[in-house]
């Protein structure tokens, strides 16, 4: 990454800023969706995957994607983000290894333009980089505007990543599967596609009550839940999905080791879903430690993430620069 344009703001009178927000944990669960239509049982049942034979694609392609940000500096009250997003496809094939096939990074300005200097505001535009503005009831406060570029650059990765799935997806090969780190109802190519799986970690939107709800989170490891469709409002396409369980939540915590898997709504889904189920359950090995989401996370979306964060560029990563003064208050002696 280049930083002329951090450097350029700097110059127009931006006061640098060594603030690092805190490392994202990913995308949530999307919340569009309220409550669910089962496709599979007439009430939500739980299937075992003992002696279920798992699918065995002979091509897989693994995508996810990263994102860091730090804010670049401050013109008077509003911030300035320096945003970098990633997002890559790592495919395995007949020898097993995992081979990067495409991938696609870009760097982001977020902040609020008619809120800067005329120097700043013409500092930035005079740069290469794609300036994403946040909304301007949120460009007051530092409190507000954070969390607003947040929103912005996820919204950035999650555009990024949608791309380049389905720019994939179109040019597989019939034997060949695609699974994706999030959601696939947002894109109309991947919710349609009859190889592309989504596996969502994270599990922000309810999709039953009651006793349909205790026994989606108290399942156990090896098993999944009936296949059902979850109700949208928006945009969002249909797809159907089930809960799956990968390792014992016992003595952990209800959310351990669950997935949410999302794939097209279509019989075939529901007449493969077990094999499906014990294909990503093999996918487990080896662990994807050190990460603290392991528990949820595949090695295989694992081992994408990893060769994203060794290509990332290291002044988002580094401490602040020496040249800044210490944070520590001069005591005197």
């Amino acid at each position: 990454m280049s930083r002329s344009w951090v450097d350029a703001i700097l110059a127009a009178g931006v006061v640098p800023a060594s603030s690092v927000p805190e490392a994202s944990l990913g995308r949530t669960d999307v919340e569009e969706f309220t409550g669910a239509d089962l496709v599979e049982d007439p009430e939500l049942r739980i299937h075992p995957l003992v002696g279920v034979r798992p699918l065995a694609p002979a091509a897989v392609a693994f995508l996810d994607g990263i994102e860091h940000w730090r804010v670049a500096g401050y013109a008077g009250v509003t911030p300035i983000v320096e945003a970098y997003v990633a997002a890559a496809v790592r495919r395995r094939g007949g020898d097993r290894r995992l081979r990067t096939v495409a991938e696609q990074t870009e760097e982001l300005a977020i902040t609020r333009l008619d809120r800067l200097p005329d120097a700043v505001r013409r500092a930035l535009e005079g740069t290469e980089v794609r300036v994403v503005e946040i909304p301007a009831e949120d460009a007051g406060l530092p409190a507000r505007a954070l969390p607003a570029a947040r929103v912005a650059m996820q919204a950035a990765r999650a555009a990024l990543e949608r791309r380049l799935a389905e720019r994939h997806a179109a040019a597989m090969s019939a034997e060949e599967w695609l699974v994706v780190d999030g959601v696939l109802s947002d894109s109309a190519a991947l919710s349609a596609h009859p190889r592309t799986l989504g596996v969502v970690k994270s599990h922000g939107a309810q999709y039953f009550e009651g006793p349909e709800l205790e026994r989606a989170l108290t399942l156990p490891v090896s098993h999944r839940t009936s296949v059902f469709r979850p109700r949208t409002r928006g945009a969002r396409r249909d797809i159907h999905s089930w809960y799956l369980r990968l390792w014992p939540w016992e003595g952990k915590d209800l959310l351990y080791g669950l997935l949410r898997v999302e794939a097209r709504a279509h019989a075939d889904t529901i007449a493969l879903a077990s094999r499906v189920s014990a294909w990503l359950m093999d996918e487990r090995a080896p662990l994807a430690t050190p990460d603290r989401r392991w528990d949820r996370l595949l090695y295989p979306i694992h081992d994408v993430e990893t060769y994203l964060r060794a290509r990332t560029p290291r002044e988002l990563l580094a401490p602040p620069p020496p040249s800044l003064p210490s944070p520590l208050p001069r005591t005197g002696s």
